[in-house]
């Protein structure tokens, strides 16, 4: 195919594009639009492009009004097909999607690294220079004059696609504010499993002077478990009450490899039962 066609596509045909990294959630939104599609049709017809291999068509834009049509059940929908190479392909979807309100800060993240990789791939570094001052734009700064963040916020938010699953998630979900995540970014990913290890165990996530500290050390080779259990357990003004023992002191009454979590359970496995002997002594 050499130019846009306008079709009516079964979805069935109709695939995710590859890593689109917006998702669609099943939530009453989506409910509502499956309930107008199925009164009123789809207005805005979806972007595909064919797949390489032929069999079907990948969405480009659209992926909503497509699982809405499903849940609506109907079968065909109103698709513009583009003739786009994947960069090509990639640039479009993220175009098409990075303005949508409620987005993540991990879809944007992985949003503006694969168009930025996208760009670069095209050659946008070395053919397109500034209206404005006449310079060579890089690719992110390019990137940066066509969406609402200016390049170090872009830079930032790339950044985030070093944080292992579990700590990105803790930012979608606005537990770990987005400056502590960029500098928690920069530490090794066994570091970060530690660091989780320690979060859940402590019930508590890093300020921004914590993640600071934790990547100077990182940078220093010298943040192991004990060096992060440190500094998560030091006395924030707002934090409750709690009871620190450093972890040295602990290290030779369990066996090597025990974490800080398996530690307290079983420091608190030990009370109970210590606590359920004196129960039934004084009932005697």
């Amino acid at each position: 195919m050499k130019k846009q066609e306008f079709v009516m596509l079964n979805t069935a045909d109709l695939h995710p594009f590859p890593d689109n990294p917006f998702r669609v959630v099943e939530d009453e939104l989506l409910i509502e639009l499956a309930e107008s599609i199925k009164e009123f049709g789809m207005v805005t017809p979806i972007i595909t492009r064919q797949k390489e291999d032929g069999n079907g068509y990948e969405v480009i834009a659209g992926q909503r009004r497509v699982r809405a049509s499903e849940l609506a059940g109907i079968e065909k929908v109103p698709a513009f097909v583009l003739p786009l190479d994947r960069d090509r392909a990639i640039i479009t979807l993220v175009d098409s999607n990075i303005q949508r309100e409620n987005i993540l800060p991990s879809e944007r993240a992985f949003a503006y690294k694969m168009k930025l990789e996208a760009m670069k791939r095209q050659g946008f570094r070395t053919d397109l220079t500034s209206d404005q001052v006449g310079q060579k734009l890089t690719s992110v700064e390019l990137l940066a004059k066509q969406s609402a963040n200016s390049r170090t916020q872009i830079q930032r938010f790339i950044r985030l696609t070093e944080l292992i699953s579990p700590i990105l998630q803790m930012v979608d979900e606005d537990k770990i504010s987005l400056t502590p995540a960029v500098e928690l970014s920069f530490l090794k990913k066994d570091e970060q499993e530690n660091l989780l290890v320690t979060m859940e165990s402590e019930d508590a996530t890093p300020s921004l002077s914590q993640s600071q500290r934790m990547k100077r050390l990182s940078q220093m080779g010298r943040l192991d478990m004990d060096a992060i259990f440190e500094i998560m357990t030091e006395e924030k003004g707002n934090q409750k009450e709690t009871v620190k023992i450093r972890m040295d002191k602990l290290k030779k009454y369990f066996p090597k490899g025990t974490t800080p979590q398996q530690i307290e359970e079983m420091i608190i496995r030990l009370l109970e039962r210590e606590l359920a002997r004196k129960r039934s002594r004084d009932s005697r």
